[in-house]
């Protein structure tokens, strides 16, 4: 689960860590009231979407006086913000940040994330403040700090000397962003973060650390544990289709391609897509649905997917372990009776009774039904379905 900005400024400020003053507002009337009351000679607007690079799409403006600030809320709030993580469709902005503006003397990096091959949480700073994060790793990797965190002995001394010392920064400094990092680590724990990031942490003229902005992610089983979270939750911010998959118990993720795909089992998922990309196309989702797959399950998978106006063609790519594969079959022919299915089905159903399963798909002599023998004929007849090319 995602949270806006000004909602992980609250967490942060919680747990003592400086933030800019600011405050989050729907309407436009509110602007002025919300200048007046943070203070100060300049203020910053930003847009209040889950996604980054907001700055670069017209998302975050500088006002030096009430009218500007004004002026600066009625130009964001509304607008549809592109950016390189929202798609080409972008997020429609509902809710506007007014926050104080901060001398900044130097910007960092500073982020927490686990990392599953060392199965620890890993603190990351960098100089390169601002920047965004992946293309730093991938350019200059150096610029990037990191220590290991072992949760039984949870953030120490030495671990905030290693980062600081990669910072450049001075002794007094180093104690200041000691504190600081001390406190990131407890809101990551505390709140079972899976992701924080602050871009920029800035130094600011006096030598105090802000964090400039703030982005954070949750682990979504551990939400029972934390209601305050839970009630942050935006459901505006996510994919409609994804939030209705949730309540009928399916793991559905919307993408930009045109292949739709209906798998059991999320690793036979990941590999479903990779080699639906093999073959040149391109998914138009991630949907697991499940073990048990039944004919309602299928008829609600077939129901989301086809929500999705891209899709050309449909990948129907199912093991039969706990449930037999003639089952499966006749739980396709009932779901296409209960959704109209218009666009090519490609169906490879393999595991306990799979040839039974292929005879009762053959003579239902549905038009649009296409067996495959294997996971590559699949891709390759999906793919070929979906292009309208022939391979």
């Amino acid at each position: 689960m995602n949270i806006h900005e000004y909602q992980a400024k609250q967490i942060f400020a919680d747990y003592g860590l400086p933030i800019q003053n600011g405050i989050m507002i729907r309407k436009l009337e509110d602007a002025r009231d919300a200048a007046r009351k943070i203070g100060g000679d300049f203020w910053v607007i930003k847009a209040q979407i889950h996604a980054g690079g907001r700055g670069k799409g017209g998302g975050v403006k500088f006002a030096k006086t009430l009218d500007e600030v004004e002026k600066k809320v009625s130009e964001i709030l509304g607008m549809n913000l592109v950016t390189h993580q929202t798609g080409p469709s972008g997020k429609l902005v509902k809710r506007v940040y007014v926050a104080g503006g901060v001398d900044i003397k130097k910007e960092y990096y500073l982020g927490m994330v686990l990392d599953r091959t060392s199965e620890m949480p890993v603190m990351m700073a960098s100089t390169e403040g601002g920047m965004e994060i992946e293309k730093v790793a991938s350019r200059t990797p150096e610029k990037i700090i990191k220590v290991e965190i072992d949760p039984l002995i949870g953030f120490q001394g030495f671990h905030a000397r290693k980062l600081a010392f990669g910072m450049g920064l001075s002794k007094d400094q180093m104690r200041t962003f000691s504190k600081f990092a001390s406190s990131l680590y407890r809101v990551y724990s505390d709140k079972d973060a899976s992701l924080i990031e602050i871009n920029p942490l800035v130094l600011t003229n006096n030598d105090e650390f802000i964090a400039l902005d703030a982005k954070m992610n949750f682990d979504d089983n551990a939400l029972f544990r934390h209601s305050d979270i839970q009630k942050m939750r935006d459901l505006d911010e996510e994919e409609p289709t994804e939030i209705e998959a949730k309540k009928y118990g399916l793991s559905y993720v919307k993408l930009d391609g045109n292949v739709g795909c209906m798998v059991n089992g999320a690793g036979l998922a990941m590999s479903t897509m990779d080699i639906i990309k093999h073959e040149g196309g391109d998914p138009a989702n991630f949907l697991d649905v499940g073990g048990t797959a039944s004919a309602e399950t299928v008829a609600k998978g077939f129901e989301i997917i086809l929500k999705d106006k891209n899709v050309k063609a449909i990948f129907v790519n199912i093991f039969g372990g706990i449930v037999r594969c003639d089952r499966i079959a006749n739980g396709i022919l009932e779901a296409t009776k209960k959704i109209e299915v218009k666009i090519p089905l490609v169906v490879r159903l393999d595991g306990t009774n799979s040839k039974k399963a292929a005879k009762i798909l053959q003579n239902a002599k549905t038009e649009n039904i296409i067996n495959a023998d294997d996971l590559a004929d699949g891709a390759k007849k999906v793919v070929s379905a979906a292009t309208g090319v022939l391979k």
